[in-house]
Order: structure tokens, then C-alpha cells, then sequence
């Protein structure tokens, strides 16, 4: 079982913890003013002050204080995906020195610059919200594409369909840091790749 961290707040942090259970993963689920990790046990946490809860229970902990980056000693993965600078430098650090291998953004700019100034530095698999967290925007623009044809595509459908632009904006991202010497960095890929389509936009168009 892997153990995977998530941000506080937002339906994508919700929607990817789900994701993560049901493949099994240990995810902690935050919710409130403060954390509240919940054990597989199948049951749903009723709304109040967590504080009170976890002293009736022991199905899960309380971390007073705590955010939800620094409470376990082995990370697999993260997903800061409630806020803006919601994961500091010291949040990384402790990350990194505690086994995670994996960042993936869900929010617009959820990490602070030193913490993504370590995470490269340490050369693990960092995932920039310009890249990750473009989902939302593109089923959006699928939700906005059936609007004015008057479609009506099923879930699977519009899964299917966000599933290949993620992939090609990875496969952009990943090719353009290839291209221009640093091989596995996404945020140069990302950053690249983004300028170019804009720039080739304006070419076509004859604005330049």
C-alpha cells in the first residue's frame, strides 16, 4: 500500500483521493480547520470539529497544527491541490527527505518557488499545475463544445477525450525539454511548449 498526501480544500483533491482509495492507496483526506486521516474501513466521516471526533475513535489521528505535507514517515506521492503556495520550501524538504518520488500539481501555482526549486533540484518526477492542473480548463472547453452543438457526450466519453489532450500537452511538455537540453523537466518543457503554440498561433494569424 502506497501513501499519498493531498492538499485541503477543492473537489480535485476529493476526486483524487477517491482515486487513490479505490486502487488501494492509503490517502489522507483533510477536511475543516484541521486534518483528519481516515482508515480504510468503509465508512463515511459525519461534519464537526475533528478534534472531538478523533478522541472517540481510533479509525483515525489527529494532527494538531499540522498541514497535511508534514504527519507520515513514508510519502509516496503528493498532489497539492487546494491553493496557491499551499506547499512551502520546508514542506518539500520534508517530503523529499521522507521517500516521495512524485509532485503533481491540481491547483495554479500551489508551490512556492523553493519548493520547486527543490523538487528539481532532487531530479523527481515534478509535475507543474500549467501542465497537470489543465483539465479543469479543457472540460470546460469540452463542456463548452457540446453546449453549442447541442451534443451530449457520456462520462466515459468525456473522459476518453480529456485523457488524450492530457496526454498530448505531457507528451509537448516532455518533447520541448528534451529538445532544448534538459530531458525529464516539465516546467522548462511546459513553459516551452506553452510559448511555442501561442507563438505559432500569432505567426499564423499574421499578428507577427
Amino acid at each position: 500500500m502506497r501513501d499519498f498526501r493531498f492538499g485541503q480544500r477543492g473537489e480535485l483533491r476529493r476526486a483524487e483521493a477517491d482515486a487513490a482509495r479505490r486502487d488501494g492507496d492509503d490517502a489522507l483526506r483533510p477536511l475543516g480547520r484541521d486534518l483528519l486521516r481516515k482508515r480504510h474501513h468503509g465508512e463515511d466521516v459525519k461534519r464537526g470539529e475533528l478534534a472531538d471526533f478523533a478522541k472517540k475513535t481510533k479509525a483515525v489521528k489527529f494532527f494538531a497544527g499540522k498541514n497535511s505535507w508534514q504527519i507520515a514517515d513514508k510519502i509516496d506521492a503528493a498532489f497539492p491541490c487546494a491553493r496557491q503556495n499551499e506547499l512551502n520550501g520546508k514542506d518539500a524538504e520534508y517530503l523529499l527527505k521522507h521517500g516521495c518520488t512524485l509532485v503533481g500539481e491540481g491547483a495554479n501555482m500551489p508551490s512556492t518557488p523553493d519548493a520547486i526549486a527543490a523538487f528539481l533540484k532532487a531530479k523527481i518526477m515534478y509535475s507543474p499545475g500549467k501542465a497537470s492542473n489543465a483539465g479543469g480548463v479543457a472540460t470546460s472547453g469540452l463542456e463548452m463544445s457540446q453546449n453549442s452543438e447541442r451534443l451530449s457526450w457520456t462520462a466515459e466519453e468525456v473522459d476518453s477525450k480529456l485523457k488524450g489532450i492530457m496526454k498530448s500537452i505531457h507528451d509537448n511538455a516532455w518533447e520541448a525539454a528534451a529538445k532544448y537540453g534538459d530531458k525529464g523537466n516539465y516546467v522548462m518543457g511546459a513553459n516551452i511548449a506553452g510559448f511555442v503554440k501561442v507563438a505559432d498561433a500569432m505567426v499564423a494569424q499574421g499578428v507577427c
